[in-house]
């Protein structure tokens, strides 16, 4: 049956694809199908055995929607997204990721100049063919050009920011993982790394019935094109033309092909050169003796590390940068697990205006996800439309009394998200800040201020007793925008200095801060890190995952996670920043 996830994911084109046609991102239609995206990844029950009418009965989903839906379910196919992607190919929406460029300044492009990929667009900026456009002039063009430098958009190397890619390849995972010929079934390559952009992705499954395996994804609603297809890898396309290659191998080669084919080349590199100096030869179906051919280790990737004298290498640290010199001499990092963590303390209800579940809901999905202590930090005043006012507050404090009595192992602390300003400053006065029990400031606006201006701003948010957090340090939002630029090294060693610790946002949209400057802290001793989930809904407390993987990825430790704390040195921490 057609997963809700597929059908999220069809919803989720179609109102992409819309932006270019109706020329908005507002547009009613785009807004439409945005809603019943969400209402579909809400849904209990599974949208494929509804009928239209009672799914036009589903808040968020009207009748067209509906129509859509079961033309999906029934087809595997809405005709309108492929009528659509005939007129906006992938190379042409990836156009819509460069900030500064909005959808009628695509389709111009295109009608104008004939520019309908990133490779197009930089030749165009190169012959200053966009100045004299309608809206466009030197200026706008060094804009577009600096942020196509910076989100690191090559025409001839798309890649898929995470979230996209981290999506399908779980449904992808979830159905061969449900076929009785397969036993285990792993996403690979840099995916599994948990790069924050994607190539493609690589997914191994083992079993005993290749044909079976490669039947099953081929049928799949996501496939789009099948450009290669063999007795034990199929390599196929989906609409937006990212390429999913499966591969079958036997049951007792796994751990050898998920090792493979994980591994950046590098650390693929150093790990066949150990294997090469012990006599042994290592590749995508064992850890073998060179002289007879005899298979040292193959089922498991820890007994391919043991068999090498090497500490078990997570796979989020297999990129050549040390990992297999500190495995082999035993001081690969402690790292962080999501078992590790204790509280959240980024979370928002409907209380905020981009909210969307209510206090009630995020709180019991809080309690039953486990947790002992939650923050709940709505929007700060000075963010128009979104942030709280002081009887807001109060209000919200009211109602925090009362799911305190209803949910008594669970502790939810008076929290805020406060806006940095251009000049550093926050939301209210310092006495109002005086109660709340936990702040993270974040930047929220003024992206495009010069790197001593940005830093400026940060180091006043640090040096404020109030802030306990700094929220989402870069602002980016990957593949759509790039971060602010900032002096990182003075924003770290400030951090630890006033006790200020800095978010590892779990959003994966966002994964900030980034794992390249998770690495560069390494070396600033005293500096602490929380994990949050940035949660507006109930389904992302799973952002938490995320963000642990992403810290893994930056070599962080379990001892610099605040949020591991049991809640009295939790508070301890905070405490001792104000006073």
């Amino acid at each position: 049956m057609t997963s809700n996830a597929d059908i999220a994911r069809a919803l989720q084109e179609l109102a992409d694809l819309l932006v270019l046609a109706e020329g908005s991102k507002q547009a009613f239609r785009v807004r439409a199908y945005e809603k019943a995206v969400a209402a579909v990844q809400g849904m209990p029950r599974e949208a494929a055995g509804l009928t239209a009418g009672e799914l036009e009965r589903v808040p968020g989903i009207g009748k067209s929607t509906a129509a859509k839906i079961r033309e999906y379910v029934d087809t595997g196919a809405i005709a309108r997204v492929t009528e659509l992607r005939k007129r906006f190919p992938p190379e042409m929406m990836e156009l819509t990721r460069i900030p500064g460029l909005g959808p009628k300044t695509v389709v111009m492009l295109r009608d104008r100049l004939g520019v309908t990929s990133v490779e197009q667009l930089k030749q165009a900026i190169a012959d200053d063919a966009l100045q004299g456009l309608p809206g466009l002039g030197a200026k706008s063009q060094q804009k577009i050009a600096t942020a196509i430098e910076r989100l690191g958009l090559h025409g001839k190397d798309r890649r898929t920011p995470i979230a996209e890619a981290m999506g399908i390849a779980t449904l992808v995972v979830e159905a061969l993982a449900a076929l009785d010929s397969v036993t285990h079934v792993q996403f690979c390559g840099s995916l599994r790394r948990f790069r924050e952009t994607i190539a493609d992705i690589d997914i191994v499954a083992a079993g005993n019935s290749p044909h079976d395996v490669m039947r099953n994804f081929i049928d799949m609603a996501l496939v789009d094109e099948v450009i290669g297809r063999g007795d034990t890898k199929t390599s196929v396309l989906t609409g937006a033309g990212l390429q999913i290659d499966v591969r079958v191998v036997k049951p007792s080669q796994f751990g050898a092909a998920i090792l493979y084919f994980t591994g950046s080349k590098q650390h693929n590199i150093e790990l066949r050169q150990r294997s090469i100096d012990r006599g042994q030869l290592l590749n995508e179906y064992g850890l073998q003796e060179t002289e007879g051919g005899k298979i040292v280790a193959s089922r498991t990737e820890a007994a391919i590390y043991k068999a090498l004298d090497l500490d078990y290498i997570p796979p989020e640290l297999r990129e050549g940068i040390g990992e297999i010199e500190a495995a082999a001499e035993h001081r690969l990092p402690d790292l962080v697990d999501v078992g590790d963590l204790r509280g959240d303390l980024h979370v928002h209800s409907t209380w905020s205006g981009d909210g969307r579940s209510s206090l009630d809901d995020m709180v019991a999905a809080a309690a039953a996800s486990g947790l002992q202590y939650i923050a709940i930090t709505e929007h700060g005043e000075d963010l128009a439309i979104n942030g709280l006012s002081r009887d807001q507050i109060a209000a919200e404090r009211r109602e925090f009394e009362r799911l305190r009595l209803e949910n008594p192992d669970l502790t939810i602390l008076s929290g805020s998200e406060l806006n940095i300003g251009r000049d550093g400053t926050v939301d209210y006065d310092p006495d109002f800040l005086e109660s709340f029990d936990w702040c993270v400031a974040s930047v929220h606006t003024h992206f495009d201020l010069s790197e001593a201006e940005q830093t400026a701003r940060l180091l006043e948010a640090v040096e404020n007793p109030a802030v306990s957090a700094i929220g989402h340090l870069t602002g980016r939002r990957i593949g759509h925008r790039p971060g602010i630029e900032l002096n990182a090294q003075a924003v770290l060693e400030a951090a630890a200095d006033t006790g200020t610790a800095l978010e590892i946002n779990g959003h994966l949209h966002r994964l900030d801060v980034p794992s390249d400057l998770l690495l560069q802290a390494r070396g600033v001793a005293g500096l602490r890190f929380v994990i949050s989930t940035d949660s507006h809904h109930t389904s992302e407390f799973a952002n938490l995952e995320w963000g642990v993987h992403n810290a893994r990825r930056g070599w962080v430790e379990r001892t610099s996670v605040i949020n591991t704390l049991p809640l009295d040195q939790f508070l301890d921490f905070v405490e001792r920043k104000r006073h």
